[in-house]
């Protein structure tokens, strides 16, 4: 078995746009009005033409 690395090899220099700061707290979700009542994000499915698209 490979032994892990746990330390950096001696020539890396970190980017410049690293940083040790937590990240940004995500937007709050904006609920609009849905003219078919369903909000896909809540149940999953959007509807287009007709056909219900499940990702």
């Amino acid at each position: 078995m490979t032994k892990r690395a746990t330390q950096r090899p001696a020539g890396f220099k970190k980017p410049a746009h690293w940083t040790n700061d937590p990240a940004p707290a995500p937007a709050p979700i904006k609920d609009g009005d849905d003219p078919d009542g369903l909000s896909p994000t809540r149940y999953g499915d959007w509807v287009r033409k007709g056909v219900a698209v499940d990702f």
